[in-house]
């Protein structure tokens, strides 16, 4: 007798005609979710410790399984694991290669109680939570390189700019800080997503729960995880997890491309603050003196493909019903290739900021007097004048300057400058430094470098 189209399918006893070619094509998600092998073989392997525990397998059946799973593993690894047609996911390509190895009878019973649902939402929660430690690994070299950085070039002046215009004096060290504060507070948001990714659905069956009275905290505990999500119709449906992943996804890719724009500004030749290594960095096809920022380039670009990977599931699953339904199948080639986009990229920002070079000459050449201006009102105000005349009195002299077509405003005599406000006296002269004037911002947060310094001691404080 012929086998049942439908035998090798996990959920195939109901039906007795053959699917669609097609269908079987839409329906699998084996090509993108074996990437989770070994966290669905981890699963089985705790689970049926657990069914072992309830007496449902005996102590003999639990060490073939066991065995068997670790020669799978061992397939996958080398590359050996060999795809079926049936094999609709990962959980059907395991199990029916378990079948093979150590039998169908023993290898029939380790689906006991236990349903897709939270088979498929164990396996990503334990996938999850191992690829953002490994992020926040990656995350934490990354801001390490910033704060090294910004310390051994920490008397490095350079405009700071607002609307792209020059502003006020700053440290490049400051700039460097500035990143790493936003790259911190990733950081420390993702400490916090991991620790709600880390709660189990095992053993909430199908959505109603587990038949037998399977130790849910033995399996929660044996798979790692903090704590069991105490609903089973949430724990085979929730994806937030996902989401969530997503959203911080989004919003580091959203701070590494303003990093990398503002490094793409300071290569071009009209900065020319900053040199990018040959590694990162490509040449033209038609114009041979040309080298281009696409590292850079294609952080900025890449932002938006993470982007595109959290609208486009929230539009998935904005509307289904309660519990699991196949709409939720759809969480996974967006949440791979975000994540995958996610790692590289911090690999790559991280080889751009630790090998590119900086010419200091050119950034100090760019500080123009008048972004002084402010700098001339806070002389005043140290005498007494409210910051809002001072403001006026300010930009007066930067008027008189620009008329008479002076290269700055230190270029003022004193004689102009008390025709300006009898105010001034011979100490003005003082104002027009620009490493006084970065030294004078020295409150928290400030570009002095008592400031800077205990800004990187602060980020190095959160990810050592």
């Amino acid at each position: 007798m012929s086998a049942a189209p439908s035998e090798n399918k996990l959920w195939g006893g109901r039906f007795t005609g053959a699917t669609d070619p097609l269908m079987d094509l839409y329906n699998a998600s084996l090509p993108y979710d074996k990437i989770m092998y070994d966290a669905d073989l981890t699963g089985t392997k705790v689970y049926t410790a657990g069914l072992q525990k309830l007496g449902l397998l005996t102590q003999e059946e639990l060490t073939a399984i066991h065995e068997g799973l670790e020669v799978i593993r061992k397939e996958w690894q080398e590359g050996k694991f060999v795809e079926k047609p049936g094999d609709e996911d990962i959980h059907t390509a395991n199990e029916r290669r378990l079948g093979e190895i150590i039998g169908k009878g023993i290898a029939g019973k380790v689906h006991t109680g236990r349903s897709r649902n939270d088979q498929v939402a164990t396996d990503m929660r334990i996938f999850v939570r191992e690829t953002l430690l490994d992020l926040s690994n990656k995350l934490q070299q990354f801001i390490l390189a910033i704060v090294n950085r910004a310390e051994s070039e920490i008397d490095v002046l350079m405009p700071g700019y607002t609307h792209l215009q020059r502003a006020q004096p700053i440290r490049w060290a400051h700039w460097l800080s500035s990143y790493g504060t936003y790259f911190t507070e990733d950081y420390k948001r993702l400490q916090e997503i991991i620790a709600r990714v880390n709660q189990s659905p095992l053993g909430s069956g199908a959505l109603a729960g587990h038949p037998y009275g399977i130790d849910r905290e033995f399996l929660a505990q044996g798979l790692g995880f903090q704590g069991v999500i105490g609903n089973s119709l949430t724990a085979v449906s929730d994806r937030d997890f996902v989401v969530e992943t997503l959203f911080w996804s989004t919003l580091f890719m959203n701070h590494i491309s303003r990093f990398a724009e503002d490094l793409i500004i300071y290569s071009t030749a009209e900065f020319g603050f900053i040199k990018l290594a040959d590694a990162y960095s490509t040449g033209s096809s038609l114009m041979p003196q040309k080298k281009n920022p696409d590292s850079l380039e294609l952080l900025r670009g890449k932002s938006g493909r993470v982007f595109g990977s959290l609208s486009g599931f929230l539009m998935s699953i904005k509307s289904i019903p309660s519990t699991y339904n196949k709409d939720m199948q759809e969480d996974k080639e967006p949440l791979f290739d975000a994540m995958t986009t996610v790692e590289h990229s911090i690999l790559i920002a991280t080889g751009v900021i630790s090998t590119l070079s900086i010419n200091k000459e050119k950034m100090e050449q760019a500080l123009t007097m008048d972004m002084l201006a402010t700098d001339l009102a806070d002389y005043l105000v140290r005498k007494g004048v409210p910051f809002r005349e001072t403001h006026h009195i300010s930009g007066e002299c930067v008027r008189v300057a620009e008329e008479q077509n002076l290269s700055g405003i230190d270029k003022l005599t004193l004689d102009q400058f008390k025709q300006i406000d009898a105010r001034f006296g011979d100490d003005v002269v003082d104002v027009f430094d620009f490493e006084v004037s970065v030294e004078r911002r020295d409150a928290i947060g400030g570009t002095a470098k008592s400031a800077v310094y205990k800004q990187l001691e602060s980020l190095k404080k959160v990810v050592s």
